[in-house]
């Protein structure tokens, strides 16, 4: 397809997706849309579906109703194992799966074919040097780590900066982030915030999802945002007209005040 056609077509697209799992409803009827350069934040409360919608979207769960189409193809019209390829998903399954004892450019080289495992045959030094740049492009060059060190042995932000400049390793065409600051300290958190944020911004990023339960960690350069609450979205758009006090108290069930400033956001209690 035309690189013209391609970049019009909508990254996500759900119509009345459903999702129910031994008949509790997960997912009601979501609709939904983002564009193929949009930049979304996701928030809502535990329980809320935020992980299942991220896995519809990432092609990796078939919704029970509705209908379902990610980066152009269609679920139950193509093999989602196709559009699996063209999605890249940070997550703590993806954390946990892979093996401990590789090398923060061993856990990158993978994004290219999307193998748990580096079996060095399948990588050129093409291969190589792109999962080289990457890494210094995310974590910065005065940051990597030694190359023998084991991802295990790497601290849980170092970790997920290698697991998003895996993520850019590949021929993505959407970038889904479930919480990647989950666990971090004050300091880590900031950087990978602002890592993201810098990706936000580069035009050559393709669209991208970020799940949080924090406006804190809203990156500078995201564009819209969605509340979902019992598994219903109750809210998508604009950034500024998703996130306000009024909004964010009905999503979450308490008195909140959001304020902004400098590009970031933050909420406390209202008093």
């Amino acid at each position: 397809m035309p690189g013209a056609a391609r970049a019009a077509i909508p990254a996500i697209t759900l119509s009345g997706v459903c999702v129910v799992r031994d008949g509790r409803s997960i997912l009601r009827a979501v609709d939904w849309e983002v564009g193929p350069r949009d930049r979304w934040v996701v928030l809502g409360p535990n329980g809320a579906g935020k992980t299942t919608l991220l896995q519809v979207a990432g092609a990796r769960l078939m919704p029970s109703r509705g209908t379902a189409s990610v980066v152009g193809g269609r679920f139950g019209r193509c093999d989602l194992r196709t559009l699996r390829a063209k999605v890249a998903l940070v997550s703590g399954a993806t954390l946990r799966a892979l093996p401990p004892t590789l090398t923060a450019w061993e856990v990158v080289v993978t994004g290219h074919d999307g193998a748990l495992f580096p079996v060095r045959r399948r990588y050129t030094k093409e291969h190589w040097d792109a999962a080289d740049r990457m890494l210094r492009r995310v974590m910065g060059p005065d940051s990597l780590p030694p190359p023998d060190l084991p991802f295990g042995v790497l601290s849980e932000g170092e970790r997920q900066q290698v697991l998003i400049a895996r993520a850019l390793m590949g021929p993505a065409e959407l970038l889904l982030l479930d919480e990647p600051a989950a666990g971090l300290d004050l300091g880590a958190r900031e950087r990978l915030v602002t890592q993201v944020g810098s990706l936000a911004s580069d035009p050559e990023v393709p669209a991208m999802v970020l799940v949080t339960h924090h406006l804190e960690e809203v990156p500078p350069g995201f564009t819209h945002a969605a509340l979902l609450a019992e598994g219903r979205l109750l809210v998508a758009g604009r950034l500024e007209e998703v996130l306000t006090g009024p909004l964010l108290s009905k999503c979450y069930g308490v008195q909140v005040q959001v304020e902004r400033e400098g590009g970031r956001w933050w909420a406390h209690a209202a008093v």
